[in-house]
């Protein structure tokens, strides 16, 4: 059956604070751009915001498809009006497993956000089942899909990002530091405050993604690709023993996945 590829696609991925919007030019993300999520933004806001990235992208203003992903739901009605108002298209929204034929094995099945949906369907067209997908957003997500291709479930921890924030609120005398100083030490045995959070919260964090990633192996019974992608998936790919790659358009590229399996 031949693939159904969109000449100018725009994919939505909705997150709880950040949505990324991706272009694609019909062989390449030609583009990603993120923007704070706020259901408060309007459609002629976000046609003002999103026509001038594809001005300032020398992209025409000419969308042939549209499909989103979205875990706030307050943001759907607003996105579907940008897509009749300012696009001239019918933008599309992935909701479950049945939509696009993967089996889903957690219960409810309905209980499982369109961006694990997606993220199942990017990963299966990249790698062998099983595979583990671990989405660091401002939840960190596992995604399970086992050997025949089904999605199992997976856990979900605290994002990093939030975790940090809750400890830097609640504890008067720790400096705050940004996401831009959150990078792996060269030592766990910090020397200087910064450098002590630094341990905590990555080289911690990351112990916590390697052990829930061979507790879930473990209870695969079998050898597993296991995946990172999302925001901070990159940061953690050199200190998480149990990670094998990075994917950061491992969503866009199962939203885009998802719309043909929905043409069909």
């Amino acid at each position: 059956m031949a693939e159904w590829i969109s000449p100018m696609l725009l994919a939505i991925d909705v997150g709880n604070t950040h949505t990324v919007y991706g272009v694609w030019d019909g062989s390449k993300w030609a583009a990603t751009w993120r923007r704070r999520t706020d259901p408060a933004d309007t459609e002629d806001e976000l046609a003002t915001w999103l026509r001038g990235l594809f001005d300032l992208s020398g992209f025409p203003w000419q969308i042939e498809a549209a499909i989103c992903a979205s875990v706030v739901p307050a943001a759907n009605d607003v996105l579907e009006r940008l897509g009749r108002k300012w696009l001239n298209t019918k933008l599309r929204f992935l909701r479950t497993g049945a939509d696009v034929g993967i089996p889903v094995l957690y219960e409810p099945a309905t209980a499982v956000g369109a961006d694990r949906i997606a993220n199942a369907l990017g990963a299966l067209a990249k790698f062998e089942a099983p595979i583990v997908v671990v989405d660091f957003g401002t939840a960190t997500t596992f995604d399970v899909i086992n050997a025949k291709g089904e999605y199992m479930g997976g856990a979900i921890l605290p994002g990093v990002i939030v975790s940090s924030e809750a400890l830097f609120s609640r504890a008067a005398r720790l400096p705050y530091v940004d996401q831009m100083r959150l990078t792996p030490p060269e030592t766990a045995i910090g020397k200087n405050t910064v450098h002590a959070l630094q341990s905590g919260i990555v080289l911690g964090y990351s112990g916590a993604i390697d052990a829930l990633s061979r507790r879930i192996v473990a209870e695969l019974g079998a050898p597993a690709n296991i995946i990172a992608t999302g925001g901070l998936g990159g940061m953690f790919l050199g200190v998480c023993e149990t990670l094998q790659s990075y994917e950061p358009e491992l969503t866009l590229d199962g939203l885009r996945i998802a719309l043909d399996r929905m043409h069909i």
